[in-house]
């Protein structure tokens, strides 16, 4: 049920994503054939009082404004598809590792895991710190509200590390990290090998 269901949840927000564009581009040229209109009126009247001046200027600048607000809805609905939104939150992390990690890190891969969804978090980039270990930055979007959110990073010949985001279903946006905290969770450790679960910690912010 589960697996029928993560399947179907995908399909669902495409499909609305798809309606969401159809709709606001039909507002778009509705828009725009409103201000075609207004403007040939406008410029095909062969006498105009200040009145007339006055009447075709307020109905130009409604379509002017109509053509902006279609076009702005239009922008957020392609974002919303495309999983770029800003209005919705996204999670900033950091996340500290062995610095012998960093060889593993070009092919990790990260994932936001909720009981709704399952999205991949994009890695902003991996730094050496002065003490031995690395500093690996990303970000993922919070699509849903829930507050069972768990950050899986797999490295290959390392292990899989599960952090827990102790955030509420709906968080608020907060300029301060977290502190740091240790991995909840070793999934796949090595094979006759004590994964060093303590020397993986992470922190994050809302955004």
């Amino acid at each position: 049920m589960n697996t029928l269901s993560s399947l179907i949840s995908p399909l669902t927000e495409s499909a609305e994503g798809r309606l969401g564009i159809l709709m606001s581009a039909l507002s778009g040229i509705a828009a725009a054939l409103a201000v075609a209109l207004a403007m040939t009126v406008y410029f095909r009247l062969s006498y105009r009082t200040w009145r007339d001046v006055v009447r075709h200027g307020l109905a130009v600048l409604a379509a002017i404004v109509l053509f902006a607000f279609a076009a702005y809805d239009m922008r957020h609905a392609a974002l919303a598809y495309l999983g770029l939104n800003p209005s919705r939150p996204a999670v900033e992390f950091e996340i500290r590792m062995p610095r012998e990690t960093l060889t593993a890190v070009s092919d990790a891969q990260i994932e936001l895991h909720t009981d709704r969804n399952q999205i991949l978090a994009l890695v902003d980039g991996v730094r050496e710190l002065g003490d031995g270990r690395a500093l690996l930055r990303g970000a993922v979007v919070l699509n849903h509200r829930t507050a069972d959110r768990v950050l899986a990073v797999n490295l290959p010949g390392k292990g899989t590390f599960e952090f827990r985001l102790r955030l509420p279903a709906e968080p608020h946006r907060s300029e301060d990290f977290s502190p740091w905290h240790l991995a909840d969770r070793v999934a796949s450790p090595l094979a006759g090998a004590v994964a060093p679960q303590d020397a993986y910690t992470i922190r994050y912010r809302v955004l």
